[in-house]
């Protein structure tokens, strides 16, 4: 009998479908993964709809000035992302839902996003303790 590939175990699987400004979901999904890491686990984000807006590489480094703080750094979505992918060495991933990156135009992500059919999302869910959906229908 062939040997069997060992799936890894995430701790935590976020399913984010919102848009990244629409509300203030996808702070709190950072905010989350960010405890978790903290806490030693590992999270894995699968990112539908405009919330594969995140990842652009367009984006660049930092946000616009903020009016009432003009000499403060605010790093774009796309480089806290980046940020939370290199420290946290190898428990923190990000996906992006092809179908939902195509649909939408958000194909220049930058070079840490995976992209995965909608059709694995299943497999995905499977590789984790636990799953939140986050965001809208």
């Amino acid at each position: 009998m062939a040997g069997t590939m060992e799936r890894r175990m995430w701790d935590l699987l976020l399913i984010l479908t919102t848009a990244p400004h629409s509300s203030d979901v996808v702070t709190s999904a950072l905010r989350l993964s960010q405890a978790v890491l903290d806490r030693g686990g590992s999270v894995r984000v699968w990112a539908c709809g405009y919330a594969t807006m995140m990842t652009q590489n367009t984006f660049g480094d930092t946000k616009l000035p903020n009016t009432r703080d003009p000499e403060g750094h605010y790093p774009s979505p796309s480089a806290v992302v980046q940020r939370m992918i290199a420290d946290g060495e190898g428990r923190f991933g990000w996906i992006s839902c092809t179908a939902c990156t195509e649909e939408r135009g958000s194909t220049h992500h930058i070079p840490q996003v995976r992209h995965r059919s909608p059709l694995r999302l299943a497999t995905t869910v499977t590789s984790a303790k636990q799953t939140l959906y986050l965001g809208g229908a």
